[in-house]
């Protein structure tokens, strides 16, 4: 069956995986340029883009763990899940800085500074950042074993973007924290196995 999958998927193509990718935040804008946002519909805007961002992020993540315990294999596709979650967030950040905001930059610094989960929301943005410019193959080639290291960020920015998704709320609610719960699964699967558990396991194959 996975075999089959595999298959399958490497027939798929990138710039389809981008247009299935881009279309749901299509969506949202044309749902707000139509009044079906609902009585807010900055902050629903704000929050579809940034969930949406915050999931195709878990995406990227999930890829080598679903390689190695299931062999699915999305390896050719995790450069545009990237990609794609950093469009969604700079999205995210674009409407709050141009429409939540107004475009008042003080006010934008001095909520950065004060509040939180903004903080940790910016902070996570800038971790990406990075991340973004150098995913093409002139920076794997120019940066050489560097690449890998530079980024290993993605892990600290989808915890922060977990964080700052579940701080967003006045109150706690479950998808925020089911969220989180998954980035620090798949961070924690990313760990190096303890010594007695690598002892143990290669006993039991001889």
């Amino acid at each position: 069956m996975i075999r089959r999958l595999n298959a399958i998927l490497r027939r798929v193509p990138v710039w389809l995986v981008w247009i299935a990718g881009l279309a749901p935040g299509l969506w949202v804008f044309w749902r707000g340029l139509n009044g079906a946002l609902g009585a807010d519909p900055i902050r629903a805007l704000e929050l579809a883009l940034g969930e949406k961002g915050l999931q195709l992020l878990i995406l990227s993540l999930m890829v080598t763990p679903l390689r190695r315990l299931a062999g699915l294999n999305l390896l050719r596709f995790r450069r545009a899940f990237g990609l794609l979650a950093f469009t969604y967030i700079a999205a995210h950040l674009a409407a709050w800085l141009f429409l939540d905001m107004a475009g008042l930059w003080d006010q934008a610094l001095r909520d950065i500074a004060k509040r939180p989960f903004i903080t940790i929301g910016m902070t996570a943005f800038v971790l990406m950042l990075p991340l973004a410019l150098t995913s093409n193959a002139f920076s794997i080639r120019r940066l050489g074993p560097r690449w890998r290291t530079l980024h290993r960020l993605a892990y600290a920015a989808a915890l922060l973007g977990g964080m700052h998704f579940v701080l967003i709320g006045k109150t706690l609610t479950a998808r925020p924290l089911i969220y989180l719960v998954l980035i620090a699964l798949l961070l924690a699967l990313r760990l190096p196995a303890p010594r007695l558990f690598r002892a143990g396991a290669a006993k039991s194959l001889r």
